[in-house]
């Protein structure tokens, strides 16, 4: 394994490579294309942090949860809450800050907050040339030009492996709550999230489930600020939402978070041998959960008020599919690969996109739905000017 320390170190490994490189940060998400692995955890180290100013600083290898400690200090956060993969997977290591940008790892409360790209105001990487480049800044309207530090956000480490980033932090809110409706499916719940959303209550968290064959669950919505507006905002919300009916008031914050950080990590998924993730356009959600219900047997997440679905199966719905398409084979692998195809072609029609986060049976736990024609032909255009030999995390987003 290649561990560089320094952001010339770096750049001299990418650019004397002879063949593909797989590009890792803390190696949480269990991802394994092809290539000798290149860790960037070797590169640690916040660099500037400024509470005033709501700005951090840090290497790529930073682990978060000392980047969150840091800013805990001093009552602030990472308000996009990035998902930590581990309980999901069961994977090991430490994630780090800038595989969170890469993958632009957001949770919950990007609904209300925006996402990890939302929050970046710089970057230093290395090419797939081997250049050191440079894009943004320590404020916010830093660029005059192409904005490539958020192109950088969200592409996997195939454009290029992040050496540095810069990232605007908030305050942490004083307390929160939660709202909890019981009993609800995705054409209630959806409804209901939306309209919650759509208040003045400032609504910072909104999650449904689990759905399986039309079984009624339960829909959340987090409120966060001081404690009188907290309060106040309960009771408001209450009031506004009183057609969808009654609902419990989880008021203790410590286990209103916990209920946050499942729902971050999707720990209800942990004991599922395949998981994948959706983006749809929020008001879609309740159609696809509906046709994928009819034929397929998956275990449905709904946040971000519907806009982000978690499906998952059991071995026992993995079995269950399998007979759906009648296959004869006993490869868990190849359940897998049937699923993901036939929820793709859901996604596809309602407009949305999919990505397998976890496969029975394989060790490449991460692929990407492909894509249309006018979009792979922009990627691979983006990939031939930033790295025209094709060695960052090859064919891992196609």
């Amino acid at each position: 394994m290649l561990t560089p320390s320094s952001e010339d170190d770096l750049a001299e490994v990418i650019a004397t490579a002879d063949g593909p490189l797989c590009i890792k940060g803390g190696g949480t998400r269990g991802l394994a294309v092809e290539g000798t692995p290149l860790c960037t955890s070797g590169m640690t180290g916040i660099t500037l942090y400024e509470p005033g100013a709501l700005t951090i600083v840090a290497k790529a290898g930073t682990p978060v949860s000392e980047i969150e400690a840091t800013l805990d200090a001093e009552d602030q956060m990472l308000a996009f809450e990035p998902m930590d993969h581990r309980p999901m997977l069961g994977t090991s290591g430490e994630p780090t800050i800038g595989g969170v940008v890469a993958t632009n790892t957001s949770g919950p409360r990007r609904v209300q907050a925006g996402a990890c790209r939302d929050f970046l105001l710089g970057t230093r990487l290395v090419d797939g040339t081997g250049a050191i480049v440079k894009n943004g800044g320590r404020v916010m309207k830093n660029v005059t030009g192409y904005d490539l530090s958020r192109l950088m956000c969200g592409a996997h480490g195939t454009l290029g492996v992040l050496s540095e980033v810069s990232l605007k932090v908030l305050p942490k809110p004083e307390t929160e709550a939660t709202l909890i409706y019981t009993d609800l499916n995705p054409d209630q719940a959806v409804p209901l999230m939306l309209t919650a959303l759509g208040t003045p209550f400032d609504v910072s968290g909104a999650h449904f489930g689990p759905f399986h064959y039309r079984e009624p669950r339960k829909a959340y919505l987090r409120l966060e600020g001081t404690e009188a507006s907290v309060q106040y905002r309960i009771q408001q919300l209450k009031a506004a939402l009183s057609e969808f009916g009654e609902c419990h008031a989880e008021s203790d914050p410590a286990k209103s978070g916990e209920i946050w950080r499942n729902a971050r990590d999707m720990t209800a998924l942990s004991e599922m041998p395949f998981v994948a993730r959706g983006s749809i356009k929020p008001s879609a959600s309740p159609e696809f959960l509906s046709c994928v219900s009819q034929t397929l047997a998956t275990t449905d997440y709904l946040d971000w008020g519907g806009g982000l679905i978690w499906m998952g199966a059991t071995d026992s719905q993995l079995r269950e599919n399998a007979e759906h398409f009648a296959l004869e084979s006993k490869e868990q692998s190849l359940f897998s690969e049937e699923l993901f195809g036939a929820l793709s072609e859901y996604m596809r029609y309602e407009d949305g996109h999919l990505r397998l986060v976890k496969a029975a049976g394989s060790t490449n736990q991460s692929r990407f739905q492909e894509e249309s024609a006018a979009l792979t032909g922009l990627a691979k255009a983006l990939r031939q000017k930033y790295d025209p030999r094709g060695i960052l995390n090859s064919g891992l987003m196609g």
